[in-house]
């Protein structure tokens, strides 16, 4: 997702492993489990190829995200006690400091501080498992990475933190389903720019 391996570029295994500091087995584990998910395809006695990742299997990832996402802060916002919404409004105050001095990392982590909080005040937990499923695909500490990443989650957190003060489920929804589809936007854009895509 990230282009550190290429589309069609073979991974190889016992490489792989020496890079990570761990033995063969684990890797090649781990590759039949990417085999299923489709990311790499195995190729008798030529291994593991990257599949090439396309413009819509960004849209798609980040489509089921804003659903699952925006669901979650929807019910989280009838959910959240006074003090979970203070902890969250001063978590979006540090995030803002971070992303104004230019700190990448911290504003990844404080985001996803957000994030985990609505989620868990959501009280759906096996909605909430479904979200990590997907978002794993694009490791967290990547987003810091991206042009307007730390611009887009001080910008859009305003709109769906003031629903969750307003305790207005609809307006949750709607604005934590845009800001991930944001989100997916921007990684969409940096793909592009760094040739990453096959459409590009």
């Amino acid at each position: 997702m990230v282009g550190e391996f290429r589309a069609s570029e073979y991974v190889r295994t016992e490489k792989l492993a020496e890079t990570l500091g761990v033995s063969p087995t684990p890797v090649r584990e781990a590759l039949m489990i990417l085999g299923s998910e489709g990311v790499v395809r195995w190729e008798p006695r030529r291994g593991y190829r990257v599949v090439p990742i396309r413009i819509t299997d960004v849209r798609d990832l980040f489509s089921v995200q804003a659903f699952i996402a925006g669901e979650l802060a929807a019910r989280a916002a009838t959910m959240l006690t006074d003090e979970d919404l203070i902890a969250i409004d001063e978590i979006q105050v540090r995030l803002v400091e971070a992303a104004a001095s230019n700190d990448p990392s911290l504003v990844d982590e404080l985001n996803h501080r957000v994030h985990r909080l609505i989620n868990r005040a959501s009280g759906s937990t096996r909605m909430a498992t479904l979200l990590n499923q997907t978002v794993h695909y694009v490791p967290l500490s990547f987003f810091g990475t991206i042009e307007g990443w730390a611009e887009a989650s001080v910008h859009d957190h305003i709109a769906v933190i003031a629903a969750l003060h307003a305790r207005d489920s609809a307006m949750a929804r709607a604005s934590m389903s845009a800001h991930i589809e944001n989100i997916g936007g921007l990684l969409i854009d940096h793909l592009e720019r760094h040739k990453l895509l096959p459409e590009a």
